[in-house]
């Protein structure tokens, strides 16, 4: 596995200074191929391909000394000056030949950049191979951001369950809440339609005789009325070891109770201010005495 780990890492390094070095040959030709053809006219032909040839060997040293010193780890700037000096001297031979040439100048000026931009994809390799990272760094980098990834779907998974059951909890509770509000209009309906009903049978005068005999204990015997529940806040109960009253002390409490106020109190007025003075009494007998009072002082 390292071995082909290895192998892997020497094919990405030639890809990357592949392009330098494929720039760099072409350059070398072409400036060979100018210094020839100018020089040739003007001496003879070994003696223009040896300056050319000097030319390209000085490019070539000086490209291997900066190389060699990349591969230390170290950097010379007389060197990279040198190299930069061949480069432009190689660029400006080939400018002159397409100015001078009589035939083509466009063609030769549109490659005489070539120098120059083989220096700097060598610059750019250069580069490359001081920010170049291993395969163990590189193998490391890409499982922190696996883990990264890996601990991002994790948390957009939990947030999405949280918001389902969050959603699926208020759509419960408004279902609950909706039913319980039918139920109570519902029970309030039919309260409503009960109470319509008894009030109804109250006002009725020939159903009275029939309602009294069934309520005679909490309707005056005289009387042949009977009164529907009091709806309204529920009032203290005293203590439950009060002393019981007896009808007559009950009749004088609430006849004294009715003398006390003109025009005298309803039954729930009377009733309140009977249990704040703390006494206690069943309801029904409250309401018998009341209503005997009340009788008598309209007989009276």
């Amino acid at each position: 596995m390292s071995a082909r780990t290895a192998a892997v890492a020497r094919w990405r390094r030639l890809l990357t200074v592949l392009p330098a070095v494929v720039m760099t040959v072409v350059s070398m030709v072409l400036t060979l191929a100018v210094v020839v053809m100018w020089l040739g006219t003007a001496m003879p032909s070994p003696v223009a391909l040896v300056v050319g040839l000097g030319l390209d060997g000085g490019w070539l040293a000086t490209l291997a000394y900066e190389r060699r010193l990349a591969a230390q780890g170290d950097h010379s700037r007389g060197v990279t000056a040198v190299g930069w000096c061949f480069g432009a001297v190689a660029t400006a031979v080939l400018v002159a030949h397409a100015v001078f040439a009589e035939t083509s100048a466009g063609a030769w000026l549109a490659v005489a950049w070539l120098p120059l931009a083989a220096k700097a994809l060598w610059l750019v390799h250069g580069l490359w191979e001081r920010t170049a990272l291993t395969p163990v760094a590189l193998t490391a980098i890409r499982g922190i951001q696996q883990e990264a990834r890996d601990a991002a779907a994790v948390a957009r998974a939990r947030l999405h369950a949280d918001a389902t059951t969050e959603e699926t909890r208020l759509l419960a509770v408004t279902h609950a809440g909706s039913r319980v509000a039918r139920v109570q209009a519902t029970t309030a309906a039919a309260l409503s339609e009960a109470w319509a009903v008894l009030e109804k049978a109250r006002a009725d005068e020939s159903a009275a005789a029939a309602l009294a005999s069934v309520t005679g204990r909490v309707t005056a015997a005289d009387t042949a009325r009977w009164d529907l529940p009091v709806w309204g806040p529920v009032e203290p109960v005293p203590a439950l070891d009060a002393p019981s009253l007896s009808d007559a002390d009950l009749d004088r409490i609430v006849a004294d109770l009715l003398a006390g106020q003109t025009p005298p109190p309803s039954y729930r007025e009377a009733a309140g201010r009977f249990r704040a003075a703390g006494h206690t009494a069943a309801e029904m007998r409250l309401r018998a005495a009341w209503k005997r009072c009340t009788t008598e002082s309209v007989t009276g």
